[in-house]
């Protein structure tokens, strides 16, 4: 009988689908590698190039949408690190050597006009750029936690856009109501779900676990009675 019990026990805890590690490199492929990579120097570029406008811009505008880039970009390059590191994928350290040089070649133009313009049209090619692998991820892309990062980035890769579009600024008039922020939170939330439903799913197998000793216990009590 205990043997028989110890094997549902057993047997409980394997259907209750109890996440192990490889469990979240499912189908990861270079597609997906290659994906969080250029993700993450895209996102190390747009916080360099936002930050930069608040040293060296001259419109207000410039200064808003930099500083935009800054909060949206962390928050989405929080998520590609935290998934990155779930899934056992080296990110690189810096922004590639093309964009640092694209930074380069607008910051020569620093306290001028000039900056502005020549910003607001790196930014146009940068962020049509992300969307293009962006969209490739999701067509081509195999690990289904880095494609969702992928949706979940590119309406905030698309607003963006919008506030450059032909190198032209088009700032909200409250930052506060810009929606493209969430994209992070919206990951993190997926990150959090998949958490909870992995602890879940633990305490499922321990709760049958636990059922099957104290079934045990009791059928030795009613065994000693009689």
């Amino acid at each position: 009988m205990r043997t028989r019990l110890l094997a549902a026990a057993v047997a409980a805890a394997a259907l209750s689908g109890i996440a192990t590690p490889q469990a979240f490199a499912a189908g990861l492929t270079d597609q997906d590698t290659t994906f969080m990579a250029q993700a993450h120097q895209g996102n190390l570029a747009e916080i360099a190039a936002g930050n930069d406008t608040q040293l060296h811009a001259t419109t207000e505008c410039v200064k808003q949408v930099g500083d935009l880039l800054v909060r949206d970009h962390s928050k989405l390059d929080a998520d590609v690190k935290s998934l990155a590191s779930r899934l056992n994928v080296t990110l690189p350290p810096s922004p590639s050597a093309e964009q640092n040089k694209e930074l380069a070649a607008v910051q020569a133009k620093a306290g001028s006009p000039a900056y502005d313009a020549a910003w607001l049209s790196t930014q146009d090619a940068a962020h049509r750029k992300t969307l293009a692998l962006i969209d490739q991820e999701i067509k081509a892309g195999s690990n289904a936690e880095v494609v969702a990062a992928a949706r979940t980035a590119r309406p905030v890769v698309a607003m963006h856009l919008e506030m450059v579009r032909g190198g032209t600024c088009h700032a909200a008039s409250d930052t506060g109501m810009i929606h493209a922020g969430s994209g992070g939170q919206l990951a993190a939330a997926q990150g959090s779900a998949a958490t909870a439903g992995v602890v879940g799913m633990a305490g499922g197998a321990l709760l049958a676990v636990s059922g099957a000793a104290w079934l045990l216990s009791i059928r030795r009590r009613t065994a000693g009675k009689s």
